[in-house]
C-alpha cells in the first residue's frame, strides 16, 4: 500500500466537528502521526486546519527558538491558501516521519560519513528518516527544508475550497481563486469556514497549483510575528510555565563528565530546608523536589553533593595539549583538488590559528515537565528534537515509545542547545520515582557548568601566492572533536555510523574563492569534554581561521584586502556583490594600517553574507567594535523582516565568541558558572549595525546561523588594521 500512496494524497485530509480524518485512514501504520481536531475544526491535511470560525490552523514542524520559524512557515502556506493573516494560528506538529526535516537529515549523514563512503551516506538517512522520526531544527534549514511542503498544501487546499464552491456557483473551480480567508468569482464570495468540510471530501487536482512567484499578497512582506505578541504580554507558555495539579518542583546537580559517582550528601542539613519533599539521587546526578523551586535549589545547596571520577578530569591545559596532539598525528582527508603540497615551496606563507570553547548562553535554561499516569509519560519540554527526545526519555524509564506522549515547547533560545534530551530524562525519571507531576528546571549555574560548549580547535594554515594576485595552492588542517557525530550518535544511538574524519568539522576552512589547488584535513581531537552544536555551526571557527589568513595573504601580496578577495570571486558573483555592497556601505577606506576596518565574507546554508567591523583597542587594552555593516543574499525572502532581525541577532551573537572572556576549565567544569563572567556586551557597548538585503529571485538560503562566521574575522582583521598586530586566538585578545 505504501508504494501505491503519492505525496499528494497523503497532503490531503478532511474532517469536521469531532475531529473526523478522509485520506490519513489510507497511510500506512508507521504514519500514524495526524494533528488533532477540536470541535468545529476541519483537517486539510498534516499541515493545515480550518476552524467553523473561518481560523486557520498551520501545523509547524519546526521548534519555534526566537527565529521565526512559526511566522516564516504560516506565511508560505498562509499565502498559497489566500488567508487572512490576522485569521492564522501556529500549532506544533505531532512526531512523525512525515514531519522530518529531510534536509537536516541528509546533511548530517553526509557529516557524520567519511566522504568516501557516500553511499553508505544516503543508505544511512533513508534509514534515519524512516526508522527514527528525525524531526529536526536547526542548521538554518527550516525554510529550506519546508517552502516546497507548505506551499504545496496552501495550494491544495485553496483548489479544495474553490471547488467547493464551484459546486455551489455551478462554476469551473479553475475561474476561482482566494483572498483574505475567502474564495472569490466576480461579485461572488464564501468564507473558508464555509466550505472546508465539504472540500476536505473532494479529489484534489494531481499537481498543486502553486502560484507564480509574486502572485499571492503575503510572501516577501514584513509581516508581523505571530509569537511576538504572546511574548510581550507575557501569556507564551514555556516549558517551565506548564502547572499540573499536585505537581512538585525539583532542581538538579550533575557529576562532571567521566566516569563519575556520588559520594557524598548532607541530607540531614537538607531536610532542614522549608517545603522540601524529597531527596532522589540517580548515577551522575542528585535532585531536590520541593513544592516550589525555590525550596528545592536551596535543598540542594544544604546537600553540598559531592562526586568522585575514576581518572583524570579535563582542564584548559589538557584540553590544549589533545588539541596540539591532534594536528600533530595523521589528519583524514575531507576535500582535495590539484597538488597543493608540491606548489608549497619555500615561498609558501604559513600560520597556526585556534579557538577556544564558546557558551550557548540562552536566556531560558533547560526545563522539562513530566507526568506519568496508567504508565504513560506526558513530557512538556523544549527540544529542537522532538523525536529523539522522547525516545531517550522512554529508554530512561523502561517504557514503549508510543507510550510517550511528547508536547514541543517553544524554546527561549536554542542555538544548538535544543539537541540536548538530558533535561527530557531527568524529569521523566523523576516523575516515576515520585509517582506525581515534577517540574525540572536547570539553574543559572548548573546551565554554565554543563553546557555542552562548541568545541575549540586549532588549525595550520598554508598557501602559495600565484601571479596577478591569486593563490594557487591552499592547505588546511584543523583539529577539533568530531562534535556533529558524538551529536548525532547521542540523539540517535542505534543509527550505524562511521568514525574517522567529519566533513562538518571544517566547513568554512575551504572559502569562497578560486582556488585550484587546495587540501582540507581534519584531525579528530578526543579533548574528554562534551561539545555541543552552536548556532553558526563550526563554520563560527573555521571562518575566522580561513579568513583571517586571506587578509594575512593579501597583506603579502600588498594588495588591498577587498581587491584581493574580489579579485578570487570571479566565479562567485553573489558572494562577490555582498562583499563591495558591506565595503560601500561601511564606507571602506583599504583597510590600512591604522583604519581600523575589517571585512570578512561567508557562503553557507545556500546563502551569502559579507561584513565589515570598525573596531580599536582603547587606552585600557579594551576592544571596542563601534561599527558592523552587513550585505545578505538570501535570495528570495519569505519574510524581509524577519531576515533583518535574524542577521542582527547573529551579528550580535557572535560577538561574545569573538570578544568576550575566554571559557577555561578546571577538572572537568567550566570556571564561568553566571552570564556576567563570559563577558557578554552591554547595551551600551553594542556596535551601530546597518544590514543590507539584496533583492533576489534566487531560492529561499538560510539566515539563522549565517551572520555569525565573519564576525569575529572581520573584526579580527579590523584591530589587525587598527594595531598592526594580528590576533591568531580566539576569542580575540588585544595584547596578543
Amino acid at each position: 500500500m505504501a508504494a501505491e500512496i503519492s505525496r499528494r494524497q497523503l497532503l490531503i485530509g478532511g474532517g469536521a466537528g469531532v475531529g473526523l480524518i478522509v485520506a490519513w485512514a489510507a497511510w500506512p501504520r508507521r504514519y500514524g502521526a495526524r494533528p488533532a481536531a477540536a470541535a468545529g475544526e476541519t483537517v486539510m491535511g498534516p499541515f493545515l486546519k480550518i476552524g467553523a470560525d473561518g481560523h486557520v490552523t498551520v501545523i509547524v514542524p519546526q521548534a519555534e527558538t526566537g527565529q521565526g520559524a512559526w511566522t516564516a512557515l504560516p506565511q508560505m502556506l498562509a499565502d498559497e491558501l489566500g488567508c487572512d493573516w490576522r485569521t492564522v494560528a501556529v500549532e506544533p506538529a505531532p512526531i512523525g516521519p512525515l514531519y522530518a526535516n529531510a534536509l537536516a537529515v541528509e546533511g548530517l549523514a553526509a557529516d557524520v560519513t567519511p566522504v568516501p563512503l557516500r553511499k553508505v551516506t544516503m543508505r544511512l538517512a533513508d534509514r534515519w528518516a524512516a526508522d527514527h522520526e528525525a524531526m529536526l531544527t536547526g542548521f538554518s534549514t527550516s525554510v529550506r527544508a519546508f517552502e516546497r511542503p507548505m506551499r504545496e498544501a496552501g495550494a491544495t487546499a485553496r483548489a479544495l475550497l474553490c471547488m467547493a464552491a464551484a459546486r455551489r456557483w455551478d462554476a469551473d473551480w479553475r475561474a476561482c481563486d482566494t483572498q483574505a480567508g475567502f474564495v472569490i468569482r466576480g461579485n461572488d464570495r464564501l468564507r473558508f469556514a464555509e466550505l472546508a468540510a465539504e472540500a476536505a471530501s473532494l479529489t484534489p487536482p494531481k499537481t498543486p497549483p502553486l502560484r507564480a512567484p509574486g502572485e499571492g499578497k503575503l510572501a516577501g512582506q514584513p509581516l508581523p510575528r505571530i509569537d511576538v505578541p504572546a511574548k510581550i504580554d507575557g501569556s507564551m507558555r514555556f516549558a517551565a510555565d506548564v502547572r499540573l495539579p499536585g505537581m512538585v518542583f525539583a532542581a538538579i546537580r550533575q557529576a562532571p563528565p567521566g566516569d563519575s559517582r556520588l559520594v557524598h550528601l548532607d541530607k540531614e542539613a537538607a531536610r532542614a530546608v522549608p517545603d522540601l519533599v524529597a531527596i532522589l539521587d540517580n548515577p551522575g546526578w542528585v535532585a531536590a523536589v520541593g513544592d516550589n523551586w525555590w525550596a528545592a535549589n536551596r535543598a540542594l545547596d544544604k546537600l553540598a553533593p559531592r562526586f568522585e571520577t575514576k581518572g583524570g578530569l579535563p582542564d584548559s591545559g589538557s584540553i590544549d595539549a589533545a588539541l596540539a596532539k591532534a594536528l600533530a598525528a595523521d589528519g583524514h582527508s575531507i576535500l582535495s583538488h590539484g597538488k597543493p603540497d608540491g606548489l608549497l615551496g619555500d615561498q609558501a606563507i604559513h600560520a597556526d590559528y585556534s579557538a577556544g570553547l564558546a557558551a550557548h548562553a540562552a536566556i531560558e535554561t533547560p526545563a522539562a515537565t513530566a507526568r506519568i499516569t496508567d504508565g504513560r509519560l506526558d513530557l512538556w519540554v523544549g527540544t529542537q528534537a522532538p523525536a529523539a527526545a522522547r525516545a531517550a526519555a522512554a529508554r530512561a524509564i523502561g517504557v514503549p515509545e508510543g507510550d510517550v506522549m511528547l508536547y514541543p515547547m517553544p524554546l527561549g533560545g536554542g542555538f544548538g542547545a535544543g539537541f540536548d534530551t538530558r533535561p527530557a530524562e531527568q524529569a521523566a525519571i523523576l516523575a516515576q520515582k515520585l509517582g506525581r507531576p515534577v517540574q525540572l528546571m536547570w539553574s543559572r549555574v548548573e546551565e554554565c557548568l554543563h553546557d555542552r560548549f562548541r568545541p575549540p580547535a586549532r588549525a595550520r594554515l598554508s598557501a602559495a601566492l600565484g601571479p596577478g594576485g591569486t593563490i594557487a595552492a591552499w592547505r588546511a588542517q584543523v583539529a577539533t572533536p568530531a562534535t556533529i557525530r558524538d551529536t548525532v550518535e547521542r540523539l540517535y544511538p542505534s543509527l550505524p555510523i562511521e568514525h574517522g574524519g567529519e566533513p562538518a568539522a571544517v566547513e568554512g576552512m575551504l572559502p569562497g574563492y578560486a582556488i585550484p589547488a587546495f587540501a582540507i584535513d581534519h584531525h579528530p581531537a578526543d579533548i574528554a569534554l562534551p561539545t555541543g552544536v552552536l548556532r553558526g555551526e563550526t563554520a563560527g571557527v573555521t571562518t575566522f581561521f580561513a579568513e583571517s589568513f586571506i587578509d594575512e595573504l593579501a597583506l603579502k601580496a600588498g594588495a588591498d584586502p577587498l581587491s584581493f578577495r574580489i579579485t578570487l570571486l570571479g566565479a562567485n558573483p553573489r558572494l562577490a556583490h555582498c562583499l563591495s555592497t558591506a565595503a560601500t556601505l561601511g564606507g571602506w577606506e583599504g583597510g590600512g594600517k591604522g583604519s581600523g576596518q575589517g571585512l570578512a565574507c561567508f557562503a553557507g546554508y545556500g546563502s551569502f553574507i559579507a561584513v565589515m567591523a570598525e573596531a580599536h583597542v582603547g587606552a585600557d587594552g579594551r576592544i571596542t567594535v563601534s561599527r558592523l555593516t552587513a550585505s545578505v543574499d538570501c535570495g528570495r525572502a519569505v519574510n524581509p523582516a524577519l531576515v533583518r532581525q535574524q542577521i542582527e541577532g547573529g551579528l550580535l551573537f557572535a560577538l561574545p565568541a569573538a570578544i568576550g572572556d575566554p571559557i577555561t576549565v578546571t577538572r572537568g567544569l567550566p570556571d564561568q558558572r553566571r552570564l556576567g563572567a563570559l563577558g557578554l556586551p552591554k547595551l551600551s557597548q553594542l556596535p551601530e549595525l546597518q544590514v543590507d538585503i539584496v533583492a533576489s529571485t534566487a531560492a529561499p538560503g538560510g539566515v539563522s546561523g549565517l551572520a555569525v562566521p565573519p564576525v569575529a574575522p572581520a573584526i579580527a582583521n579590523a584591530l589587525a588594521a587598527a594595531t598592526g598586530r594580528r590576533c591568531r586566538t580566539l576569542p580575540l585578545r588585544s595584547a596578543a
